[in-house]
């Protein structure tokens, strides 16, 4: 399948791109290369193979949950920038006035 030039404009048009001459030229020949292995590859018989989500074998790899001890608070606010009362301080993100 050949991609001609006005398509290639309509795609960048969609997307917001500005492409230059070279660009619309290559991404013309580069869209129909990748059309043209899609129709090869519908040429398979597939009618053999079941559908398949996932070709690798599902298996959970989190560890398990279990409680440990955590941080130590000094060690936590040992980097921080500006600390009060053993808590990190940062600036406020929220506009606390009324609209």
């Amino acid at each position: 399948m050949k991609v001609d030039r006005q398509t290639v404009e309509h795609i960048a048009e969609l997307a917001k791109l500005q492409l230059s001459e070279t660009e619309i030229e290559r991404f013309a020949e580069q869209l129909s290369d990748i059309l043209n292995y899609a129709e090869r590859l519908q040429e398979l018989d597939t009618d053999a193979i079941p559908p398949t989500a996932s070709v690798l074998p599902l298996s959970n790899v989190l560890r398990a949950d279990s409680a440990q001890p955590s941080l130590p608070r000094d060690e936590a606010l040992a980097n921080t920038a500006d600390q009060a009362e053993g808590q990190f301080r940062v600036e406020a993100v929220l506009d606390d006035s009324s609209d």
